[in-house]
């Protein structure tokens, strides 16, 4: 998750926004400016050297359809097709599907009911080891059936945090971003403690979010190589904290696109090719 990102999948957002209490945004976006930002994001991607697909926008008005991470998990077989928990959200695995198989790219497994998995809720530790969440979004059955259709990988699961309840779910990676090998952001008090011994266990440094910037997505950071990161405009603590440990902090803005959303650029981005 932190070698240098080659190729990375995103959706265009569309222009109908009208759904999105629906979908549990803070506010109304604003379709213009949400485009924009969009577009500057994918411009930053490419300056890291990226290749950007971009996706058709939802043809549904389906606004969190932006958020890509969410409906695929990625591994060497190709990728694997999830069953998101959020149930207006399950129309985007179908649509990921057709936009992988236009480029080209393998479909190794997908997910069947009663498995409820979604992309937030895994991080790989390295190439054979891939943590799940297990929380609201992602369920038993779900991390045993990625555990199928990855025979050859080590499948772990952590129990996720209740926090503030089913309305406001928390993902695996809202608490965590990998920067490099041995280096990780955290916010610690809601961290898993397994996650952490883990972490512990394999000589990771981790570096805090502070309480004050963890509601504003401190914690959601993208590796776009080893310690080089692109993390949301306004947590200026979160990256004085990264950058005291080297990692070169890139910046977008994303007020209509992440804030209103509630999703960073770890979100918006299902990495396809590394290294």
């Amino acid at each position: 998750m932190t070698a240098p990102l080659r190729r990375v999948f995103v959706r265009r957002p569309g222009t109908d926004v009208s759904r999105w209490r629906e979908y549990g945004w803070l506010a109304e976006p604003d379709a213009a400016r949400l485009s924009a930002e969009h577009e500057a994001l994918c411009d930053a991607l490419a300056q890291a050297g990226a290749e950007v697909v971009v996706g058709e926008p939802s043809p549904s008005g389906n606004v969190d359809s932006i958020y890509v991470f969410d409906p695929a998990l990625m591994s060497d077989a190709g990728a694997i097709l999830l069953r998101p928990g959020k149930e207006s959200r399950r129309d985007e695995v179908a649509a990921i599907r057709a936009d992988f198989e236009a480029n080209v790219m393998p479909i190794a497994a997908e997910l069947t009911a009663p498995a409820l998995a979604e992309g937030g809720d895994t991080l790989w530790l390295d190439d054979t080891t891939l943590v799940v969440g297990l929380g609201y979004r992602t369920n038993a059955t779900g991390a045993a059936q990625i555990a199928v259709a990855l025979p050859a990988v080590d499948v772990l699961t952590v129990d996720l945090p209740h926090h503030r309840g089913r309305g406001e779910v928390l993902h695996l990676l809202s608490l965590i971003s990998p920067l490099d090998d041995d280096l990780a952001l955290v916010y610690l008090p809601l961290l898993p403690v397994r996650l952490v011994q883990l972490l512990e266990e394999r000589g990771v440094r981790m570096v805090e979010v502070p309480d004050e910037e963890f509601e504003s997505m401190g914690c959601n950071v993208l590796a776009l190589a080893p310690r080089v990161g692109l993390a949301l405009d306004g947590n200026p603590e979160t990256r004085r904290r990264l950058e005291a440990v080297g990692v070169e902090v890139r910046l977008y803005a994303g007020e209509e696109l992440s804030r209103k959303g509630d999703g960073g650029p770890t979100c918006l981005t299902r990495p396809l090719a590394r290294g």
